[in-house]
């Protein structure tokens, strides 16, 4: 089977369904397995790099405080014709993150093939595991599908099971540095299923940008920095939009030299398996409860230590 994945989340799932070598076209973006890949050829670009803007200008650029602008993503209609796929994966949630959807379709309506788009549309921690078993029943593997979502299961059900009767930290996670926007969707589960009580967002909602007071006033015990697309390194470019806001210093979270800058599109951001993964770092972050491999200092850097 000839697959496209226009969502980097649904190549982590077609890898975790050991399908990569179907893969014939990805996004610029897909990066995961690291080398698996890099040889499969591209089908989308970016309008403009995020390396050289900063986290306004590329907000204004998208749609400002709606996010109702067009996508960071074209999308190359005549590779994607070329490479005659069978199946499309993309995702109708966010036109920021990734083609929209409504591009997609119209690109596959001219193809002269009989080809499938599956839209992939999570908002849970619970969606994006079924997500797995979606895209693996079109795929011809649901049975492995349904065999890797228990396992992924059972990874959570173990950092629930380490961390609870712990004292549950009152956490605030951010997806984006200016405007400010708290993390929704899954990232409160990721939250609560590590042992801790998310604030300023609830389970599978579509958050929208929050002023600076919303986070003083709920004092959180923690703070998550984990913008979407950002790498913890081009996240620290960026740290002293939080630093210099007024009553940074009074924050308990900062008093409790508990500001953790993550890893979003590898654990947080992107609804694929990983995000497991991204309740187990929490859980390192939250009790220093060690789940599953040992947390990198890459995917969990203390705002502290890489400051001054």
């Amino acid at each position: 089977m000839r697959i496209v994945s226009l969502l980097p989340a649904a190549t982590d799932l077609v890898a975790e369904l050991g399908l990569t070598a179907d893969l014939v076209g990805r996004t610029h973006e897909c990066d995961w397995p690291p080398g698996a890949v890099a040889g499969v050829p591209v089908v989308t670009a970016a309008e403009f790099s995020a390396d050289t803007l900063s986290s306004r200008e590329i907000s204004d650029a998208v749609g400002g405080a709606s996010h109702a602008g067009s996508s960071l993503y074209t999308l190359d209609t005549q590779a994607l014709a070329a490479l005659t796929p069978d199946v499309v994966l993309t995702q109708d949630l966010c036109d920021v993150c990734a083609v929209s959807y409504n591009n997609v379709s119209q690109a596959v309506r001219v193809l002269d093939a009989d080809t499938k788009v599956l839209s992939l549309e999570p908002r849970t921690l619970g969606d994006v595991l079924d997500c797995l078993v979606t895209v693996g029943a079109l795929l011809g593997v649901r049975e492995r599908a349904e065999r890797r979502r228990e396992q992924l299961r059972a990874r959570l059900a173990t950092v629930e099971r380490l961390t609870a009767g712990l004292p549950r930290p009152r956490v605030v996670a951010i997806e984006w540095l200016d405007p400010l926007w708290p993390a929704g969707h899954w990232v409160p589960e990721q939250v609560t299923c590590a042992g801790g009580t998310p604030l300023l967002a609830a389970p599978g909602e579509h958050t929208r940008p929050m002023e600076w007071s919303a986070v003083r006033a709920a004092r959180p015990d923690v703070l998550l920095v984990l913008p979407c697309g950002f790498s913890p390194d081009r996240t620290l470019q960026e740290r002293s939009l939080l630093t210099e806001l007024p009553g940074w210093n009074e924050l308990p979270a900062v008093r409790n030299d508990a500001v953790w800058v993550l890893d979003g599109p590898a654990y947080f951001n992107r609804p694929g398996p990983r995000v497991v993964r991204g309740a187990e770092v929490l859980a390192h972050v939250l009790h220093s409860v060690d789940v599953g491999e040992p947390v990198l200092p890459g995917e969990a850097i203390r705002l502290s230590e890489v400051e001054g």
